[in-house]
């Protein structure tokens, strides 16, 4: 591979300290990639990754911004660009996620996770694009749920957020399609991260259950899937959602 090949291999992985964006982030750094590892307030876990991955011989920069703010997400590009070289591809992953009553849902609940889950794709997007759009070619991939596409109770607000980046990478996908710019979609299903466990015991056991390949994903069962997305593989692939998910929702 080319020393050109590589600088144009650059990717920003928001919310990748921990969890499903922490097994993208060392995928992609394994696949060649230099990469950004985006955290908001896990400096030590960001920090323990990127020190993992350049024993490694990988090329990793941990980088601080809430996603929901414009002025630090541009802040953070601006990093990883001095750093690697322009971003060819985005993972947004950065999220928020609870349970509450909708009745019980607050202004401020609701607009903290639109900030996030929402507001934070279009401020990544808009802030790697024009370098995407010069080069005529980039990757965007979107993590989503499958609460995005079928709904769940007592997440009503979860759910509208990631049933809206649905929305945003269908739509975005035909607008940048024409400029070379690939906009994709993962929606996992149950996946066993820190998040989860915190149902226990017995609720996870129940989603195994109702899980046909019967066991819970993991988040390198994501992290393969974009992978998938960001490769030359997908070359002919956009505007997708990837369901993730071992049959859970059918």
């Amino acid at each position: 591979m080319s020393t050109a090949m590589d600088k144009r291999k650059v990717a920003l992985v928001t919310g990748s300290s921990r969890g499903i964006g922490r097994a993208i982030a060392a995928q992609l750094a394994r696949e060649g990639y230099a990469v950004g590892v985006n955290y908001y307030e896990r400096r030590d876990k960001a920090d323990e990754l990127v020190s993992q991955l350049t024993q490694e011989g990988c090329r990793a920069l941990a980088v601080q911004a809430d996603v929901s703010k414009r002025g630090e997400v541009d802040a953070m590009v601006k990093t990883v660009e001095d750093a690697f070289g322009p971003i060819s591809v985005l993972i947004n992953n950065a999220g928020v996620a609870g349970q509450a009553l909708f009745q019980d849902v607050t202004d401020e609940l609701w607009d903290r996770y639109f900030a996030v889950n929402l507001n934070g794709a279009r401020n990544t997007i808009q802030a790697v694009l024009p370098q995407m759009l010069h080069e005529k070619s980039g990757v965007i991939v979107n993590i989503s749920s499958i609460w995005g596409q079928h709904g769940a109770s007592c997440e009503v607000t979860y759910s509208c957020t990631k049933h809206a980046l649905i929305g945003l990478t269908r739509s975005l996908a035909l607008e940048l399609a024409p400029s070379g710019i690939r906009v994709n979609c993962v929606a996992p299903g149950v996946i066993d991260t820190d998040m989860a466990r915190e149902l226990g015991g017995e609720v996870l056991d129940e989603l195994v259950e109702q899980t046909p390949l019967g066991r819970l994903g993991t988040p390198q069962d994501i992290a393969n899937a974009v992978a998938f997305l960001a490769s030359d593989k997908a070359s002919f692939i956009t505007g997708q959602v990837l369901t993730v998910d071992g049959a859970f929702v059918g």
